[in-house]
Parts: C-alpha cells; structure tokens; sequence
C-alpha cells in the first residue's frame, strides 16, 4: 500500500512552529533550558537589563547570525541557504517572543511547569526531525549539524548530540563569565542535551515509515 505524500514545505514550516512554541514551553518550564539556545538566553539575561529591546529572539538574531557566518566560512555553505536560514531565524525570533508572552500569562505550579517542559521537550524533537526532512534550511543550529554531517560524514544523531554537549558547555562558560553564577543550565539542560539526537533519530524513523516526503516546488536545486 503506497504511503500518503507529507510536502517537505509544510514540514518546514510546520518544524519552524513547533521549535518556537518547544523552546517557550522549556523556558516557561525552568529546569534548564534547551541547549542549543542556552548561549542566546544568557545573552539576552545579561544585555535585557541594558537594552529594553533585546528579547530572546532578539539574542537568537545575533547568535544565529554568527553561527550561519561560521558555516558559510568555514563549512562552504552556500550563500542563498544560509541567507535562506537567517531568514527564517527572523520568523522564528518572533514566533518564540510571542509564545513567551503567551506563556508569561500563566501560573507557574510545579505540576504545570513540568508538564509544560515534558511537552516543551517533545515538540523541539518532533519540530526538529520535521525540519531536517525538508530540503529548505533550516535554523542556523540545525544546519551547522546537517553541516558537519555532510563535511565528515557519519549519523545526524551523532552529530547533534556532539553540538548539542558542546553548546551546553558554552553556555555554562558565559553563564559564569557574563553574569557570575550559572543561570539558565540546569538538570534539564543536560538531559536534553544527551536525549534530544536519540528522540529526533526516533520521530524522523516514524515519519518516514508513516509518509513519503516529497517536494510540492522546485526550489531544491538552488539551494544545493
């Protein structure tokens, strides 16, 4: 029986909403926040107090913007994808501001909060395994992992889990150098970050059994 078509745009835009609204919920939730974001988070506690204006998606512009840097220079990304990707950091930046203030408006219970990170935790994964079946770039993160992949080979698991202990252990070293003391890393930092390459291998399995993903345009070949 032949499996029903799943477009690789709607997977894109339909990961890019799921990673915002899964990195509120962590945020929200307060155990440690999602490691890929914990360098920006930091960025932002630390400037926020000077700058009004300089919110956690504000923080992920700057961040991100380095990170594509580093890919086009160093990993030969080509230009229109990492331009494509900053593009959709904007988007993102913004649909995770507004999920914050969303989320600001509710009570923060213990119960309420751990079911909120759990959630948090399983919608980043599910966004993420979305995003790396379509052939559009994705966040900047992502795609440094998608990246290294391509460059040295060997499982995208692998690979996010490498960048993803890596940037763990960045965000403790701003943690302490830019406001002295750790803030935002916790025990929930961690466990994301030794779980979250097994979850997104585990749902991108799933989604390729259940469909098959394929292009609804043909905008592939200017990306490759």
């Amino acid at each position: 029986m032949k499996k029903p078509v799943f477009y690789t745009e709607i997977a894109y835009l339909l990961g890019t909403f799921l990673l915002a609204m899964g990195t509120a919920m962590v945020v929200f939730g307060n155990f440690g926040i999602s490691m890929v974001v914990a360098p920006a988070y930091i960025l932002h506690l630390k400037l926020s107090a000077v700058w009004s204006w300089f919110t956690f998606g504000v923080a992920e512009y700057v961040l991100q913007g380095a990170v594509l840097l580093a890919i086009w220079v160093f990993l030969k990304e080509r230009p229109a994808t990492c331009l494509l990707s900053f593009g959709l950091t904007l988007v993102y930046g913004v649909l995770l501001d507004g999920s914050l203030w969303l989320l600001g408006m509710l009570e923060g219970v213990l119960w309420l909060r751990v079911l909120i990170y759990l959630l948090g935790m399983l919608f980043c994964t599910v966004a993420i395994s979305f995003l790396f079946r379509s052939y559009l770039p994705p966040a900047a993160y992502e795609l440094m992992v998608l990246a290294l992949q391509r460059r040295f080979g060997g499982g995208v698991s692998r690979w996010k889990t490498t960048y993803d202990c890596v940037s763990v252990l960045v965000a403790v070293i701003l943690s302490f150098v830019l406001l002295g003391a750790l803030e935002g890393v916790g025990v929930g930092t961690v466990i994301c970050a030794l779980i979250y390459g097994i979850l997104i291998a585990f749902f991108g399995k799933l989604w390729d059994r259940l469909w098959v993903f394929e292009d609804r345009f043909s905008f592939r070949n200017y990306l490759q």
